[in-house]
């Protein structure tokens, strides 16, 4: 296991990788990631044609991360991100066809068509955003660790953020909040190497994973192309945040395959860097390996998970496209006040 040399001392990482396997489905780690690839991949597909407007940030090359995370916690931890939201979502299952109308701005999608690409939001799965300020899901986040130490209920908050958002000074004050109260937090950093279009090397002065140490915040950085690894990391992150009620930092080394957002065309790295990192760094290609070495899975099995996927998705974009656009009295609805406006 790739680790720093940072290490929790109560931790004891498994060097046997046939255990967390035989903890895990093989079947639906491989069916979760490569149901969010798809997912992507058809969103920048129907941002081309129009039918998603504004920003879309996609989620294609991290997808080990939002899986083996999701697959390590339990339903009462609350988990919030950034707007690179819906491999999160898909991991706690929700629906994709209530993600894919949430992008088209329909009403039948998981904030009724208002949250779009950058704002998504489940309460039902305690995930909290999908947040379009950098940085700012920190702050929100530890509140949530706060609200999960006040009721006593043994919950975690996941707080994910990227390479750039770990820059912002609400992350630095988040982390002293979260160290001064002990608070049950996790703040998982997903490098994936570009801050919109700089890299951390002329952005990030230090290691990302110890920007919580001058808080007394133990980091530790991993390699999360490997979903297993990433699982194994965040369960006995989780279990060591739960017993102690302290915060934690954990860096996950990724890369993302495709521009900042629809936007970007990505001129700020070569093409022979994209390609090699598609070649070493896919998570979905790490764990075909790893499943078919362990004899878990054959081709004949990932065939027909890509097959179920694709008809699934295929399902979300026809159940996108025939819902409605909400009416003018949602603009009323789920505000605070609805007395501030005259709208008679």
């Amino acid at each position: 296991m790739s680790v720093s040399n940072a290490p929790w001392e109560s931790f004891e990482f498994l060097e046997n990788r046939a255990v967390c396997l035989s903890e895990l489905s093989a079947e639906k780690i491989y069916y979760s990631m490569r149901l969010i690839r798809n997912f992507e991949d058809k969103s920048a597909q129907m941002y081309s044609r129009g039918k998603i407007v504004g920003f879309c940030h996609l989620y294609s090359g991290q997808e080990s991360i939002a899986v083996g995370t999701c697959l390590a916690s339990e339903e009462l931890d609350t988990m919030i991100t950034s707007y690179r939201s819906r491999g999160h979502l898909l991991a706690k299952k929700v629906d994709p066809g209530a993600l894919m109308a949430e992008l088209f701005g329909k009403i039948d999608g998981c904030s009724k068509g208002k949250g779009g690409a950058m704002h998504m939001f489940c309460k039902e799965k305690n995930f909290y955003g999908g947040n379009g300020i950098v940085g700012a899901q920190t702050s929100i986040g530890t509140g949530l660790a706060l609200s999960h130490k006040y009721n006593n209920d043994g919950g975690v908050s996941l707080i994910f953020l990227g390479d750039g958002a770990a820059n912002q000074g609400q992350f630095f004050e988040s982390l002293n909040m979260a160290a001064l109260w002990k608070l049950p937090a996790i703040y998982v950093i997903e490098n994936n190497r570009y801050a919109m279009g700089t890299s951390v090397s002329r952005a990030c002065a230090g290691e990302l994973y110890k920007r919580g140490e001058p808080f007394g915040i133990q980091g530790l950085r991993i390699d999360a192309t490997d979903v297993v690894n990433v699982y194994d990391v965040t369960k006995q992150a989780l279990s060591y945040v739960r017993k102690h009620s302290q915060p934690l930092v954990i860096e996950m080394m990724t890369y993302r395959f495709r521009g900042h957002s629809m936007s970007d065309p990505g001129t700020y790295r070569t093409a022979e860097e994209l390609e090699l990192a598609k070649k070493t760094m896919d998570p979905i290609e790490i764990f075909k390996n790893t499943a078919k070495k362990n004899k878990l899975l054959n081709d004949a099995d990932f065939d027909l998970i890509d097959a179920k996927v694709q008809k699934e998705i295929d399902d979300a974009t026809e159940f996108a496209e025939n819902s409605e656009f909400p009416n003018n009295t949602e603009l009323y609805t789920d505000i605070t006040a609805s007395n501030w406006f005259n709208h008679s």
